[in-house]
């Protein structure tokens, strides 16, 4: 009876011991869904992601798991999927896009949506981006389910359309339509990871905050005339001195909570030398050396430290011997989060200085600003003892200088934070990076990125 009784004990206390999944089995399982996932073409643009939201939907109800396909567009579903809790705490959203970026087909080493393995990794479009994280989404609903953990709070499982190239169809749609749905204290989907180096794991990263994507143009205009007769007004002229000065400026520095933090505790993990250059950004008479030797050699990082600017198209004239009345240059400009991005534009025509040149402000395809999730929380804590479990590393907060989807809920008051798999640094300078001309992800980075999910989600959502 005492035997008994101790077994009864054990089993009540320690339900995780007992429920650990099976993972040479789920390993098996999840790459035989992830390839599948590979292996529709869902490039956007069109899009068509409807085909991957049918597969989910298919294995999950199969699951006997509850999904909602929630479509602006037929060809373009989203699927929400809801495990239940007890209610004690607010929602935890899990999500992760399923529209993939184009491919030049000629320059991959396998078909593009073959999902070849080879040589320990996984060849195909989106096996970085996104579906990496969508088949560790994917999975940890079915062990939840299958598993029957009891859930302090609900599990919401969103697959997303159109993050590559049209948020309108997916977050946004659903943001606006659908937030009853997806309401979520906390939120975990794309824009961390973990880095290897020289085969060695090296840090984590978790995105916790992102820049603003913003566009302006600058418009010269002067006469026309004949070429034969050059003219100091010419468009063209006062074009590329404009587009020279901006890009020579640098904005002024300025950190956050997430970027300090990053290169602090960077520098913790870094070569003497390279630590010594990320502990230079923050001494006054060091600092502007650092700065150029980061805009040199890590330009990621670099635009970490202000609101960057980037002259991506110009355009100008239509014939060899006519001056053109009129040219124009489109800026790519990566705003700090809590930019006063008025009063940027104000300073960059302070910087041009010229009459003949007018800065033009977009403002198609904006996402929300939205202030930094906190690295002192609860998730952010999850995620981090989640992180050290499974790679044995340090977790590093960061800030994206690209856009994802967490802006929108951000905005709403979501607590966001970016995961991933683990990448080798040195595969995005052979070309094997997310969107590059060939896509690919090392298969144990699979598993490892599902075990890794799996605990953090347990940690913020299973029944304490």
């Amino acid at each position: 009876m005492r035997s008994v009784f101790l077994c009864t004990f054990f089993a009540a206390v320690l339900p995780s011991v007992a429920q650990t999944p099976d993972w040479s089995k789920v390993n098996e399982e999840a790459l035989g869904h992830f390839q599948a996932l590979l292996r529709i073409d869902s490039s956007d643009p069109p899009g068509n992601e409807t085909p991957v939201a049918e597969y989910v939907r298919k294995v999950m109800e199969a699951e006997g798991i509850p999904v909602t396909l929630a479509a602006k567009d037929p060809a373009r579903a989203n699927v929400i999927a809801r495990l239940k809790g007890n209610g004690r705490r607010r929602p935890l959203l899990i999500m992760g896009h399923s529209d993939v970026v184009r491919v030049d087909p000629p320059k991959w080493k396998f078909p593009p949506f073959s999902a070849t393995r080879d040589g320990g990794y996984i060849y195909g479009r989106g096996s970085l981006d996104d579906k990496s994280d969508l088949i560790a989404d994917l999975m940890t609903m079915l062990l939840l389910k299958r598993l029957k953990i009891p859930l302090d709070r609900d599990v919401i499982f969103v697959s997303e359309v159109g993050e590559e190239a049209a948020t309108g169809p997916g977050i946004e749609f659903l943001v606006n339509e659908h937030w009853g749905e997806i309401e979520a204290e906390i939120a975990l989907a794309e824009g961390g990871g973990v880095r290897r180096r020289n085969g060695q794991l090296v840090y984590a990263t978790v995105q916790t905050t992102e820049k603003q994507p913003k566009s302006a143009r600058l418009v010269s205009t002067g006469p026309s005339g004949h070429g034969s007769r050059p003219l100091r007004t010419n468009a063209l002229v006062h074009l590329s001195r404009a587009v020279a000065a901006v890009a020579a400026w640098e904005p002024p520095t300025r950190f956050n909570d997430t970027t300090r933090y990053y290169f602090e505790k960077l520098a913790t993990v870094s070569d003497p030398a390279t630590a010594a250059r990320y502990r230079d950004l923050f001494d006054q008479q060091k600092s502007a050396a650092a700065r150029e030797y980061l805009a040199e050699h890590d330009p990621g990082a670099y635009s970490m430290l202000h609101t960057s600017i980037s002259p991506n198209i110009i355009t100008g004239g239509y014939q060899v011997n006519v001056i053109p009345s009129e040219a124009e240059a489109t800026l790519d400009i990566r705003a700090l989060p809590d930019e006063n991005i008025e009063v940027f534009y104000d300073m960059v025509r302070k910087v041009i200085n010229d009459p003949a040149v007018r800065l033009v402000p977009e403002t198609r395809n904006q996402r929300p600003g939205a202030s930094p999730s906190p690295i002192d929380s609860d998730a952010y804590r999850a995620i981090e003892a989640a992180y050290k479990k499974t790679y044995g590393v340090i977790t590093v907060p960061q800030m994206s200088t690209g856009a994802t989807d967490m802006a929108f809920l951000r905005a709403k008051g979501v607590e966001c934070y970016g995961v991933g798999a683990m990448v080798d640094e040195e595969d995005a300078a052979k070309g094997f990076g997310a969107h590059s001309d060939q896509e690919r992800v090392l298969e144990e980075a699979i598993y490892k990125h599902l075990q890794f999910f799996w605990d953090a989600v347990n940690s913020m959502a299973a029944k304490q």
